[in-house]
């Protein structure tokens, strides 16, 4: 059972005294990922620079991408920023109870979030909307033992693998549509990433793919 029946989830002191149209909250984020100043936004849009930290703290806090909360609906976004969630405990213990097996579903190819909250829905007309899903979800993981966070040097490993999921292309001679497998590698401590499609795994396209990637990098 969650420790706290009731969720204030991006409260803040200052928003007491100021609370924003869910519009700007979501002009001030949209400016914040386009690497606009917080001061710069603070002039832009005529807020305190208090009121600007506050929400951009709140944002990293979340588990939803910008994106992700741009395509919610304003009744989310106010429960989100501005509502205070009642106190519903059966609701808390049977979606709960689901997190595990939505955890081990989530690891598989082409598994979203919101594909398994449709699917909640469904068995639980009454549940939750799709921002409180995550929210709780989001709870949820936090209690879970963390895995150990790894360190890595610079330059000292790069990881490769295979997308499971294999990516149709137009060969622009024939029109013929083929599959391709994709190949990804990544390097540990920067993460920077290469990426290439190749007719099959074996061992000569292996092989060439790494070539291309040590040269990439």
């Amino acid at each position: 059972m969650f420790a706290k029946n009731i969720l204030l989830v991006f409260k803040t002191k200052d928003m007491a005294n100021k609370r924003l149209d869910m519009r700007n909250i979501l002009q001030l984020l949209r400016l914040y990922t386009q690497g606009v100043s917080k001061l710069q936004i603070s002039r832009q849009l005529d807020l305190s620079r208090n009121t600007v930290k506050k929400y951009i703290e709140s944002f990293h806090q979340n588990s939803f991408t910008y994106q992700e909360l741009s395509g919610l609906s304003n009744e989310d976004l106010e429960e989100l920023f501005d509502g205070q969630i009642k106190p519903a405990p059966e609701k808390n213990i049977v979606l709960e109870s689901l997190f595990p097996t939505i955890e081990k579903e989530l690891k598989q190819v082409g598994v979203t979030r919101h594909l398994l909250w449709e699917e909640y829905r469904e068995h639980y007309p009454d549940g939750y909307s799709y921002s409180q899903f995550c929210y709780h979800y989001q709870n949820w993981r936090g209690k879970l033992k963390p895995s150990m966070h790894m360190h890595h040097k610079a330059g000292d490993k790069v990881f490769v693998d295979y997308n499971g999921k294999k990516l149709s292309v137009i060969d622009q001679s024939t029109g013929e549509l083929y599959e391709v497998e994709v190949f990804v590698s990544v390097l540990g401590a920067s993460g920077l990433t290469f990426v290439e499609a190749t007719r099959t795994h074996n061992k000569e396209d292996f092989i060439g793919s790494l070539v291309k990637m040590l040269d990439y990098y």
